[in-house]
């Protein structure tokens, strides 16, 4: 499938964390990118992608456009070829989670794919999921042939009830294979992120899940101990690279297992400990496991017991391969990306020192 480069590419959810840095990519190639966000009135979120539209050969156009509301995206995808749907939530402290996560997943994946089937001039669509379609818990991964998550496997263990976020991911892409099977005008391809960390292109949002984390590592929260999690992290600049290619990558299809290493909140902990231990309260070393159990749920509800269980001492692992052969990934160090992001924080003035 190739791409006309002269045509506009639209991007969902414009102003979000990982978007930014793909239209970033996208003007600085020279595009014109139609810029589908929620309210494009509020300048506060789009001031940023202006000022690095000004600064490069591309252009960017704003388009209302809402995950809940069928037809929205009509305007947005008008004449082309390429699309990029990068707009879900990623929030983990829900009150009702099929509100607040799977409907704007499963509706807004189903709004986009339904408005490509027609919209005559679309050849492509690139769908930012998750590694939380294929997995629910660190634990898993021991019990998969070679130990590690591959595109194979889908996730089979979250519900609305347990870790409903991965739920949402899992139904809303198995939607949009279910809706690129049923024709064959455009293809599909699927960017399955880990952990998505890095500096922010817009400082004054600093609200995502990813930064959280990394605030409570500085905060002090963790300062007796950071557990043993596994995970996989990932840099949003490397992955803004990923979707781009899968873009212009004309023999792409499938799945894309995005993740540049395999590691554990201490691990993180530690590298940030290198550059910001003088001066900031990181933890010193790991956790104990009974003692997450134990105070876990009272510190933030998402760490129920089950979930300590199942995720903490069991190491994560995942095959990155395909991205880096089909999509020419290039994951940079871990420990660029960890000190490249708490900069920002650092900078935003987010922490207080010791």
């Amino acid at each position: 499938m190739t791409i006309d480069k002269s045509k506009p590419v639209m991007v969902s959810g414009a102003t979000g964390y990982v978007a930014g840095w793909l239209v970033k990519k996208l003007l600085e190639e020279g595009f014109t990118v139609h810029a589908a966000v929620r309210n494009p009135d509020k300048k506060e979120k789009t001031q940023h992608l202006d000022r690095i539209a000004s600064e490069s050969s591309g252009s960017i156009k704003y388009f209302k456009a809402d995950l809940m509301q069928d037809g929205s995206y009509a305007e947005a995808m008008k004449d082309c070829e390429l699309v990029f749907h990068t707009a879900s939530p990623f929030i983990s402290n829900v009150d009702d989670p099929q509100k607040q996560l799977i409907d704007p997943a499963l509706n807004g994946t189903k709004n986009v794919l339904e408005q490509a089937n027609q919209t005559p001039s679309v050849k492509r669509v690139v769908l930012t999921s998750s590694c939380a379609a294929i997995y629910t818990d660190a634990s898993e991964c021991a019990n998969l042939p070679g130990g590690q998550l591959t595109e194979e496997v889908w996730n089979t263990t979250s519900s609305l009830s347990y870790q409903p976020y991965y739920y949402s991911k899992t139904v809303a892409e198995k939607e949009a294979w279910k809706i690129v099977s049923a024709q064959d005008r455009w293809d599909l391809i699927t960017i399955n992120p880990s952990f998505v960390l890095g500096p922010f292109l817009n400082p004054g949002a600093t609200t995502s899940e990813s930064f959280n984390i990394l605030k409570q590592m500085g905060d002090g929260t963790f300062k007796s101990g950071a557990p043993k999690l596994g995970v996989g992290v990932v840099d949003v600049r490397d992955l803004a690279d990923i979707h781009f290619n899968a873009g212009f990558t004309p023999n792409a299809e499938g799945r894309h297992i995005a993740s540049g290493h395999n590691t554990n909140f201490y691990e993180m902990a530690m590298i940030l400990n290198e550059k910001f231990g003088q001066d900031y309260p990181l933890p010193k070393k790991a956790a104990p496991k009974w003692l997450v159990w134990l105070l876990g749920p009272m510190l933030d509800k998402t760490l129920t017991r089950r979930f300590v269980s199942n995720n903490v001492n069991h190491e994560w692992k995942a095959d990155n391969s395909k991205s880096i052969q089909s999509l020419n990934a290039n994951y940079r160090p871990l420990q660029e990306t960890m000190h490249d992001a708490f900069q920002v924080l650092v900078d935003s003035g987010a922490l207080d020192k010791k």
